[in-house]
């Protein structure tokens, strides 16, 4: 597993924002013939914290160049997030400033900038370009999926609070976890009992690689064998279910073994009727995302499987950066498109960056909006069809470039990704996770945590 407006994490010891109201109308001063408004509301609001915005609106007849917006901040509360403003807190206030991109604010138009938030208490004071802020507060709105009416007889289970420790919220493969397969070769651990520990009932099963030109479980097994097909089977029955992801770090990808796209076709179908599986995945990273002829034999072996097996899911996991992917994974996305293949999904590995001591869930996020963009580029689709093309897989805690992807780093990730509704999350790895442990990167996640903290986290995700 492996990497457009920077967001900037921002903890000021007690100085907060917090849960609780919706917008409060903030009257503005005037820059010659301009006068701002800025609004404050929540995107949703799941008690221990929420996801709001500020809304910066020109109602005068002239132009505003640069906007700064200062409110204060209960002790009760923690910033977490920003984006679309520069931000800076002291005391009990923070200031966000414009951006480049969003400084001119025409007559009649808006800027906006928002912010998720650790604890409880609406902003306590508000000011627009140094005037005086004022006015009341209304609820987030209805329709918040964060926050479903209790009494709607229609909300599914997968709707309910993610807090509530007890009940899988994340149904399908919304949220599936990578579990290499490996490290559950000697039956000690199941995928049952993963998904009973973790609250996550899906998960990518990884990897099958290349043994010659055979479809093979990292090496050790023949998946026509229907290894681990007992536990899938047992996972199914509580309503979880599995995809399975070819390719990754190591071993040889199937693709580059394969030098015929029949012969291609055939080991991938081998592995579907072996599992039943209604979800396969693409791990292209190294030297198989460079790989021309690799990709097109790939990419025409995909198109015609998918078309013997209708409703077949196929999704791309895909190295990235902050800025989205790189060249070689765009022409991947690219070559899957041209070849007919309905991508479900374009999964970015948000992880080893190269960046080490930069925030990893700001990152992380990052490069979700920047893939976003890509994506409407190469299908010249909507924000919100772009985000639901996107997938998002972080490496837990410690990355092997010493970066770290914290427990308040994947809360943030999930409300992001909640609240944009983006395809998919997944984190590197499961037993990690499960082992909570110091060691060994393959096995250990280096930071402190609670067996199965993250699976946890994750579960709050429902699309």
């Amino acid at each position: 597993m492996g990497r457009k407006r920077l967001r900037l994490a921002i903890y000021a010891g007690a100085a907060v924002l917090a849960a609780g109201g919706g917008a409060i109308a903030a009257v503005a001063g005037t820059n010659g013939g301009a006068t701002l408004t800025a609004s404050f509301s929540k995107d949703s609001d799941w008690g221990s914290g929420y996801q709001a915005k500020y809304t910066i609106r020109n109602t005068g007849g002239e132009a505003v160049e640069g906007w700064k917006l200062a409110f204060g901040l209960p002790g009760s509360a923690k910033v977490g997030t920003f984006w679309d403003a520069s931000v800076a807190v002291s005391g009990g206030t923070a200031t966000a400033s414009n951006k480049g991109y969003n400084a001119t604010i025409p007559a009649g138009g808006t800027a906006e900038f928002g912010f998720v938030v650790v604890g409880s208490g609406d902003p306590t004071s508000c000011t627009i370009n140094g005037a005086d802020c004022g006015g009341g507060t209304t609820p987030p709105p209805a329709e918040d999926p964060a926050t479903p009416p209790a009494e709607d007889p229609t909300t599914p289970p997968a709707e309910e609070p993610a807090e509530d420790p007890t009940t899988p919220t994340a149904g399908g493969v919304l949220a599936a976890p990578y579990v290499d397969m490996g490290l559950l070769s000697n039956g000690a651990t199941t995928l049952s009992q993963l998904a009973s520990s973790g609250n996550v009932d899906s998960f990518s099963l990884a990897f099958v690689t290349g043994a010659g030109c055979k479809a093979s479980w990292f090496g050790a097994f023949d998946p026509r064998q229907k290894q681990f097909a007992d536990q899938i089977a047992a996972l199914r029955s509580g309503g979880g279910d599995v995809k399975v992801s070819f390719g990754g770090a190591t071993g040889i990808e199937l693709a580059q073994a394969c030098t015929n796209v029949g012969a291609l076709q055939a080991e991938y179908q081998a592995v579907v009727d072996a599992y039943d599986l209604n979800y396969i995945d693409l791990d292209i990273e190294g030297a198989a995302s460079a790989d021309a002829a690799s990709i097109a034999r790939r990419s025409t072996a995909l198109a015609a499987l998918q078309k013997a097996n209708p409703g077949l899911k196929i999704s791309l996991t895909l190295p990235v950066l902050p800025e989205g992917l790189t060249n070689d994974g765009l022409n991947v996305v690219r070559s899957a498109k041209d070849a007919g293949v309905d991508v479900d999904l374009v999964n970015i590995m948000a992880m080893d960056y190269g960046r080490a001591g930069q925030d990893y869930g700001d990152l992380a996020i990052q490069a979700v909006r920047s893939t976003k963009d890509q994506i409407k580029q190469v299908y010249g689709n909507s924000d919100a069809a772009a985000f639901k093309m996107v997938g998002v897989t972080p490496m837990l805690g410690q990355n092997d470039d010493n970066g770290r992807f914290t427990q308040d780093d994947a809360r943030d990730l999930v409300t992001f990704a909640n609240e944009n509704h983006v395809g998919f999350v997944s984190f590197w790895e499961l037993n990690r996770d499960k082992n909570a442990c110091t060691g060994a990167l393959f096995q250990c996640t280096n930071v402190a945590q609670s067996p199965f903290e993250f699976s946890k986290i994750f579960a709050g995700f429902r699309g």
